[in-house]
């Protein structure tokens, strides 16, 4: 009567708060998610949750299944694992490299659970790399590599994993934080505070700035987050970073956000690897944990696009 697909999908729900976003999240069109739903709650002979509520108002019956989900799926996941385990015959190696400077605040969580599942394979975070990451993943001297700007190479599978809004984070006394976005123009008499890598990496040059043929009147950069948090908290710059990291100092009041142009400025995040390992049932038990932490731990992200899985 009750299907996993059903279990999984009063996850999203919950887990997302609206019926649009968990369609979404479980790859399905809204009113396909809509009939599943209505089809499960046939089977059940009751309605699971309260309609036209925001975050979703579960009831009785609807609390139940989502029991039966926290239980049973866990469990499931572990069995997949274990028959993974059981049908390789190699031992395997995750050394990976992050071209994202605040990525670490969902990656950590997924190493050390990836770690606690699959002690056999050596996971290795090499710092202080003087070599360009992507080409170093064809080369075999790493395994996968956190990156938003794919490139093609043979033999290597960008696996996205989701889709970030970058934001401008301005002072809470600039003019910039009374308005609702910014437009490239505007950025011209200031000053841009960015990661020290090359301007054609960043968005906010790629999809912002350079289409429009503007330059900042000065461009400082700063290693940290923190750093470039205090710098735009002084009135020293402002800076664009994914939503997710901006979180934290807009919850404290640290900092403005503005949008990035009246539609946004969106990207996807990858787990590019060698084609040659992307099968291995490490590697994807690696790449589905990534994307369940980063929803679990994010806010804002959304899940990749079909357009985005076609860059693979």
């Amino acid at each position: 009567m009750i299907e996993l697909r059903h279990l999984r999908t009063l996850l999203a729900l919950r887990e997302t708060g609206s019926l649009v976003e968990a369609a979404e999240r479980v790859h399905l069109t809204q009113s396909a998610l809509s009939h599943q739903l209505k089809d499960l709650e046939s089977r059940a002979d009751s309605p699971l949750f309260v309609r036209k509520t925001r975050p979703v108002e579960f009831t009785r019956a609807g609390l139940r299944l989502l029991a039966l989900a926290d239980q049973i799926l866990p469990e499931v996941r572990k069995a997949e694992r274990d028959l993974a385990r059981m049908a390789g015959t190699e031992l395997g190696r995750l050394h990976m490299a992050i071209e994202c400077h605040s990525c670490f605040q969902w990656l950590m969580p997924t190493v050390d659970y990836f770690r606690d599942h699959w002690p056999e394979v050596e996971i290795d975070i090499p710092s202080g790399h003087h070599f360009d990451p992507l080409p170093a993943l064809a080369r075999e001297q790493l395994d996968l590599v956190i990156t938003a700007d794919p490139q093609p190479l043979d033999g290597v599978h960008y696996a996205p994993l989701f889709r970030y809004e970058g934001l401008l984070a301005v002072a809470r006394q600039h003019p910039f934080a009374a308005h609702s976005f910014v437009t490239p123009e505007a950025l011209a008499d200031e000053t841009l505070i960015t990661y020290p890598v090359e301007q054609s990496r960043l968005d906010v040059f790629s999809q912002f700035l350079t289409p429009a043929e503007v330059r900042p009147r000065e461009i400082r950069t700063a290693e940290l987050t923190i750093m470039m948090m205090q710098l735009v908290a002084s009135g020293r710059g402002v800076c664009a970073l994914p939503n997710w990291a901006l979180t934290e100092y807009l919850e404290r009041d640290y900092v403005s956000a503005v949008k990035l142009g009246e539609q946004g400025v969106w990207s996807t995040l990858y787990a590019a690897v060698r084609e040659e390992t992307l099968e291995a049932p490490w590697m994807q038990d690696f790449l589905r944990t990534a994307k369940e932490t980063s929803f679990a731990v994010l806010s804002g992200i959304k899940p990749a696009t079909r357009d985005a899985e076609s860059v693979a």
